[in-house]
């Protein structure tokens, strides 16, 4: 630029940009926490319903296994691991699902995504979680039963 003459240039730093596109992930991230913890209540809600159904159906066989001697702990914890084995394994199809199409993206747009293990972990821990919550009040019904009178229902 000869001297006298307006500047008719500008310097971008890489930290401003840098800056900027961490900014954009973080919204990305809030928006995207947002919606998985609405499909996690969302699938809470579905498990839970699936386990007052199995309460439901299950009602005489949960008042024989009163009648002859078991106790309600072990009627509890037979509904909280079904529970928690329907929550994982949702979670697993879902980690699978993710682990494919990370594997598309980085071979086939070429687009490094990466899925750790602390990814994995987290993501069946979560799974695992949400079976327990969505999983303790049918559970917790289906332990306090009376057994004459849930022999006799329909």
């Amino acid at each position: 630029v000869p001297p006298g003459t307006k500047n008719d240039f500008a310097i971008n730093k890489l930290s401003q940009i840098s800056e900027r596109i961490g900014s954009i992930f973080l919204i990305v991230n809030a928006i995207g926490s947002v919606i998985g913890g609405f499909a996690l209540l969302v699938g809470a809600f579905g498990i839970a319903n699936i386990m007052f159904v199995t309460v439901k159906e299950r009602t005489k066989i949960i008042g024989l296994k009163k009648a002859i001697g078991a106790r309600s702990v072990s009627i509890l914890t037979e509904f909280l691991i079904e529970a928690v084995t329907l929550c994982l394994i949702g979670g697993l199809i879902g980690i699978v699902i993710v682990l494919l199409v990370s594997l598309l993206l980085t071979y086939g747009a070429d687009f490094p995504v990466t899925l750790s293990f602390k990814n994995i972990s987290v993501g069946i821990a979560i799974s695992a979680i949400v079976g327990v919550l969505s999983g303790i009040i049918p559970a917790f019904s289906a332990s306090r039963m009376n057994p004459v009178v849930a022999i006799r229902s329909n």
